[in-house]
């Protein structure tokens, strides 16, 4: 990897699980009533033959991680667990309630926080909560993410008897001095008793989240890990770049020093190297941070170009319709965006006034639509065309111009009316996505929004 391109282009840059980005949410024009009118439109279009996608959140966690980002709540006391999944079921029912038929389920995924805080008989009264009030498509995909320090036998067994057969578990790093600096303690043992425990259950993809970029790390800690995760070989890999915001949240990610963090030369060094070794593993490069091996399905999903990307990640398939439920939740309707509440306490206190408790969102204009499929085709497929579809836009020669010196730097090619992200330009993909983002080139934001993006 040449050094000067990751010095060009090591900005601050969006991750784009969606377009517009958050910060750039029209919230002032924004109503419950708009959303819940595009949700029952996408839920008409949809429901017969496509069905809809389910996230549910749960935030509690006993322990603070320090490279975590995502919403949680620290806490001990476990009898938190009933009370928040009666919240998220009589979320459910108002969601429910506004549709004329059962909603089809072809996703479910639980995540966090941490899933397996909770008891598994309070994960199946959760999912049986569920699936009561709807039906499950023939191909219906339930998924859940995983602490390898206290999934239990139990708790695989009763999910995978409601029928989950996908498992994420977060490994990050075997070497000891980076998991005291991010405060995550769990030896190699425990994520191998869980993987091995997973599959002699019956679960068909068991994945595993490694992160590079972490204080202390190094290129040799990088090769470890994935050494030991060629031992157990998990279907896919995520493999991605530690996002350091700790401006947005907070002491979470205070448990180091900045200096104690790889430059980004290093950063990428590290990407490069775990990217070698993963591919000499059998592991392909399908989008952004994901590897997997050629027999999962969300390899198969990339070679058919039906792999898709929303608030829950990568996709093996697409849901015009994908309810976030639980604090903090993130909502898509295709047409609109709608996030909950991010204090429990808020959460609580709307849905005992029957309210679902949506706090911010943004109705999608025209412009927003087109753009979003182009990046969404960046991102899944690592090409776009915008000609295709009516996906042309008025900005296209400025956007165009903007890729040129990206094509001259060999990150991808333009051919015609479509643009290739070359194998070169794949860990440069946020920063082709961001030649599109129209909002993003408008208002350039004054203080720094994102992570960088190397």
């Amino acid at each position: 990897m040449c050094f000067s391109l990751v010095n060009k282009y090591n900005v601050a840059g969006p991750r784009y699980t969606s377009y517009p980005t958050v910060p750039y949410w029209d919230t002032e024009t924004f109503s419950l009533k708009q959303w819940k009118q595009t949700l029952v439109q996408a839920f008409n279009e949809s429901n017969d033959n496509e069905g809809i996608s389910l996230y549910i959140h749960l935030p509690f966690c006993e322990s603070l991680c320090t490279f975590c980002g995502c919403n949680k709540r620290i806490t001990k006391r476990h009898e938190v667990e009933v009370p928040y999944i009666q919240a998220v079921l009589k979320e459910w029912q108002l969601y429910c309630n506004l549709f004329d038929t059962k909603p089809m389920i072809k996703e479910l995924h639980l995540g966090g926080g941490t899933p397996t805080f909770f008891a598994s008989e309070n994960l199946k009264l959760l999912i049986n909560g569920i699936t009561d009030k709807a039906t499950l498509a023939d191909n219906y995909e339930f998924s859940f993410e995983g602490h390898p320090n206290n999934t239990t036998k139990q708790h695989l067994q009763t999910l995978f008897n409601l029928g989950f057969r996908r498992v994420s578990f977060g490994v990050q790093d075997y070497n000891p001095i980076v998991q005291k600096a991010i405060h995550r303690l769990q030896p190699f043992e425990n994520v191998k008793k869980v993987t091995e425990l997973a599959r002699s259950i019956g679960y068909t993809s068991v994945g595993h989240d490694i992160i590079f970029g972490l204080p202390f790390q190094t290129e040799t800690h990088v090769a470890e890990t994935i050494k030991k995760t060629k031992k157990l070989l998990p279907d896919r890999i995520a493999f991605y770049s530690y996002a350091h915001v700790p401006w947005i949240k907070g002491n979470g990610q205070r448990g180091f020093k900045d200096s104690d963090l790889p430059k980004p030369s290093i950063k990428q060094s590290q990407y490069q190297l775990g990217k070698k070794l993963l591919a000499e593993a059998g592991y392909y490069d399908i989008g952004m941070d994901h590897f997997a091996l050629e027999t999962d399905s969300l390899y198969k999903a990339s070679k058919t170009e039906t792999m898709h990307r929303n608030f829950m990640g990568y996709t093996a398939s697409k849901t015009k319709a994908m309810i976030g439920l639980g604090v903090s939740s993130i909502s898509d309707s295709w047409y609109a965006f709608a996030q909950n509440a991010k204090s429990i306490e808020e959460y609580y206190d709307l849905l005992e006034q029957d309210i679902i408790p949506v706090f911010r969102g943004h109705i999608l204009t025209n412009e927003d639509l087109t753009i979003r499929q182009h990046i969404l085709n960046l991102m899944c497929h690592f090409k776009t065309n915008w000609m295709a579809n009516g996906l042309y836009f008025e900005e296209v020669p400025e956007v165009v111009l903007k890729l040129k010196e990206m094509q001259d730097d060999g990150l991808l090619k333009i051919e015609l009316n479509q643009i290739f992200i070359t194998e070169k330009g794949k860990p440069f993909v946020r920063n082709i996505c961001m030649a599109f983002d129209l909002l993003l080139q408008r208002n350039k934001p004054e203080t720094q929004l994102f992570s960088m993006t190397i």
